[in-house]
């Protein structure tokens, strides 16, 4: 008899049972869909900020190339004394305090990139270096003359990385 009376209740209760069994799975999936979209808001919001702090950082790096660029940098600072040395330790010396200026920029840019900058850097101190050791070199009017006609039939290292720069940029897009 006990078994008789049972079976209506469970006759009753298996439908709210399964009812409540498919809402859990119900709200479940729309509670992690929910989640999903509001994690892919987040990521989309710092996705444009995070761009726009790119491009600045690409901008910062482009003004850091033209300004070691030899041609700008020769017409910016003038020698301040007759002495090879200290204009030579002036260029040398104004082409690294832009790159420490500018050395935060590098988290922002890929490694390739950061490196290529790197290289531009050097390879223009070493330029200017290579050219100041010149024995026909000991003036630094001679300096800039010879400087500029050297990167007059070449590319600089600076307009190299630039193009490389400029090409990432457009990646972007």
């Amino acid at each position: 008899m006990e078994t008789e009376q049972l079976i209506p209740y469970i006759a009753y209760l298996l439908p709210a049972v399964l009812v409540g069994i498919i809402a859990y799975y119900f709200f479940k999936r729309h509670i992690a869909n929910e989640e999903g979209r509001r994690r892919y808001l987040i990521q989309k919001e710092g996705h444009k900020n995070s761009l726009n702090i790119r491009l600045q950082a690409y901008e910062r790096l482009t003004l850091f190339l033209e300004r070691i660029n030899p041609n700008n940098l020769l017409i910016r600072l003038l020698p301040l004394s007759n002495r090879l040395e200290d204009y030579e330790s002036l260029l040398i010396n104004n082409i690294e305090q832009e790159y420490e200026h500018n050395l935060v920029q590098q988290i922002y840019v890929s490694q390739e990139c950061w490196n290529l900058i790197q290289a531009a850097k050097n390879a223009t101190n070493h330029v200017i270096r290579k050219t100041a050791m010149n024995e026909k070199v000991d003036t630094p009017d001679k300096l800039r003359e010879k400087l500029v006609s050297l990167f007059m039939d070449e590319i600089s290292p600076s307009q190299k990385a630039l193009i490389y720069l400029k090409k990432e940029v457009n990646d972007l897009f």
